[in-house]
């Protein structure tokens, strides 16, 4: 039977809930890399500091694919409830253990290596997110509303990366640059632990979907990777591909954005925050517009125009932000980028979930997309700042676009998933 309205409300707000703090842990670890670097990296230069976390932010990537194929399995197996707690118990974890970690000075490499660790099991945690968040938004919206429903995971995902931001302008507020180097930076990691107690309490209230009880009811094939590619390769790869340019566009926009405005364009570390916590917000607001769009005119139109505009503006809108130096000016350019890369965030989830039957959704959805996004998203800081070390920072430029260029080839080949849906649920 359908959803009830006011059910299906209660259900995306509790897993957009959960699916903000995920993100809000994970993206912590970004916002604030530019006052912690120092403190496991001890180096003079801060392009090197910031190369070396960077390198860790993608150890944490790579876990991704594993934590995808695992908890894949496992909400398709055990329930997309099931995954979802099991998710945010590991990022509590990690986020805790970032926040007591002793620096380098105190204890040497045992430092980095704890970072590591904790990163790791954010990565895992993070891997199975991602394919449980986007299946339960998908299976719990009704067939007319999907795009705009599971557009909420973005909304969420970028509501927790702007929530990383504005702790970090509240910090800068009220504590010295001096204190945030020395612990302030532990403060994110402490309150992303406490958060994630409180919706690990929250997830366990979730209802499960129908899509979940149905193909269980029907005794279906269990979920698993050899299944996945042996009955599904085309719809496995499709998402590897479409993934590909996107999440490296989105990652360049915004993750790496923050670091570009502050070692290249020149902006203090303040202003830049300023800037991207602005502009990411706005970015989250039009996300549902985008979803419900694709209710209206499809999924496809979408993602192609982001492909074309990302292909066609990625070099001028980065060659810009090199000069500029009126943060209003470097508002705009960012917003740009932003609006351009919302014709894939929009909808890429719900996209990826309407390819697959229930029976291996979650795993379809989350170990495609961890592999691609540990390929192109997690290595993107590192790639970026590799090049601006030996003086190629335009080839990122280049990079960027070209991806951009070879996922659009895949939006123009594939069905629109809204008229070809494989979710029977209403």
């Amino acid at each position: 039977m359908p959803t009830p309205s006011r059910s299906r409300l209660r259900s995306v707000l509790g897993g957009s809930a959960g699916n903000l703090v995920e993100w809000y842990d994970w993206y912590a670890y970004s916002a604030f890399t530019l006052y912690f670097a120092h403190a496991f990296f001890p180096q003079s230069d801060r392009t090197a500091q910031l190369l070396n976390s960077a390198l860790i932010f993608a150890i944490g990537f790579l876990m991704r694919p594993i934590g995808g194929w695992l908890m894949g399995v496992y909400a398709d197996r055990s329930g997309r409830k099931a995954g979802l707690t099991l998710s945010v118990s590991l990022m509590c974890a990690g986020s805790i253990a970032i926040a007591v970690t002793p620096t380098y000075a105190q204890i040497g490499w045992l430092a980095p290596l704890i970072l590591v660790v904790a990163r790791m099991a954010q990565g895992l945690s993070l891997g199975g997110e991602y394919g449980a968040s986007a299946t339960y938004l998908s299976e719990v919206a009704g067939r007319k509303h999907r795009g705009f429903w599971s557009s909420f995971q973005y909304v969420t995902l970028i509501a927790g990366q702007l929530t990383a931001l504005a702790l970090l302008l509240v910090l800068q507020s009220v504590m010295s640059e001096a204190a945030i180097d020395a612990w302030g930076w532990r403060i994110p990691f402490a309150v992303g632990g406490v958060l994630a107690v409180v919706v690990f309490w929250i997830r366990r209230r979730l209802a499960e979907t129908e899509s979940f009880e149905n193909a269980k009811a029907a005794d279906a094939p269990r979920s698993g990777a050899l299944v996945l590619f042996r009955d599904h390769p085309r719809e496995a790869f499709t998402v590897m591909a479409l993934t590909a340019g996107g999440t490296l566009a989105f990652y360049a926009y915004s993750i790496y954005m923050q670091k570009f405005l502050a070692n290249t364009s020149g902006f203090s570390r303040a202003t830049a925050s300023t800037i991207m916590t602005a502009a990411l917000l706005v970015f989250a607001l039009i996300q549902p517009l985008a979803g419900a769009l694709s209710d209206r005119i499809g999924r496809k139109p979408l993602m192609i125009g982001f492909g074309i505009a990302s292909l066609i503006f990625t070099w001028p809108i980065f060659t810009a932000l090199e000069t500029v130096r009126d943060p209003y000016l470097a508002f705009a350019l960012v917003m740009f980028a932003l609006l351009l890369v919302t014709g894939y965030t929009s909808i890429n989830a719900v996209v990826k979930a309407e390819l697959f039957p229930a029976h291996i959704r979650a795993l379809g959805v989350a170990f495609p997309y961890a592999l691609a996004n540990t390929l192109f998203g997690g290595t993107a800081e590192a790639v970026a700042l590799w090049l601006k070390d030996q003086h190629l920072e335009r080839g990122f430029y280049a990079y960027v676009a070209a991806m951009s260029g070879l996922s659009l080839i895949v939006y123009l080949r594939m069905k629109d998933t809204r008229d070809h849906s494989r979710i029977a649920e209403d």
